[in-house]
């Protein structure tokens, strides 16, 4: 099978099976997808939208977090990981998108990236979920998945993921493909015991050809 042939099954077997795929991330603007991004590294989507509705109870607008002291901030974190440096991130993200960017979330990922907190996988998820971008965010997830099935070749760190990526996949598909990735990488092609027996897509998956008895 080619490259080629690879990215088109996978793109027409999630086209058909999930349409719609979305983050599973609860948020109601932007400023409520990156504060919930932010948290949600080395986190579980799950805990991140525990940790959000009392959040956003006591920040609903980025102004409030912005006033807010990072001990506060803190208190209302602590259930997730890396909570110090978290905390600080959000109050130095909100802080500056007062001072530099009117309050506005913006829609450039190089933009994005200036903001604390905010590193180029969090850029792209913002620009891909909130502003459908055709940006690849490439988690821990993507990773994994797009090496296992063959569609990154010799890819060393997620930049080099994400090039490939967005080469073979077209523009209009990439906000989704990000979606399709991430979940089939939580729900079945997982780390430790990839869940091939239930997988559907072993015939075109370079990793499951490998496994498999001769």
């Amino acid at each position: 099978m080619t490259l080629k042939e690879r990215y088109k099954r996978l793109i027409e077997y999630f086209s058909e099976h999930q349409p719609e795929a979305e983050t599973e991330l609860i948020y109601r603007d932007p400023y409520q997808l990156i504060v919930a991004v932010i948290l949600s590294a080395q986190c579980t989507d799950k805990r991140v939208n525990i940790i959000t509705v009392p959040f956003f109870e006591r920040f609903p607008e980025v102004e409030f977090l912005a006033a807010a002291k990072q001990e506060e901030i803190f208190e209302m974190i602590k259930s997730c990981s890396y909570p110090n440096n978290k905390s600080k991130n959000l109050l130095g993200m909100a802080q500056m998108l007062l001072s530099e960017f009117h309050g506005e979330v913006p829609e450039d990922v190089d933009e994005l990236q200036k903001l604390p907190g905010v590193g180029r996988k969090t850029a792209n998820v913002i620009a891909s979920v909130v502003f459908n971008k055709p940006a690849m965010a490439v988690d821990t997830h993507v990773f994994r998945v797009s090496a296992r099935i063959g569609l990154t070749i010799g890819a060393k760190n997620p930049y080099q993921a994400e090039i490939q990526l967005i080469k073979h996949i077209p523009d209009e598909k990439i906000p989704l493909a990000h979606h399709w990735l991430i979940l089939h990488g939580r729900y079945i092609c997982q780390s430790r015991k990839p869940k091939c027996a239930e997988c559907a897509l072993t015939g075109l998956c370079d990793y499951y050809q490998k496994i498999i008895p001769v």
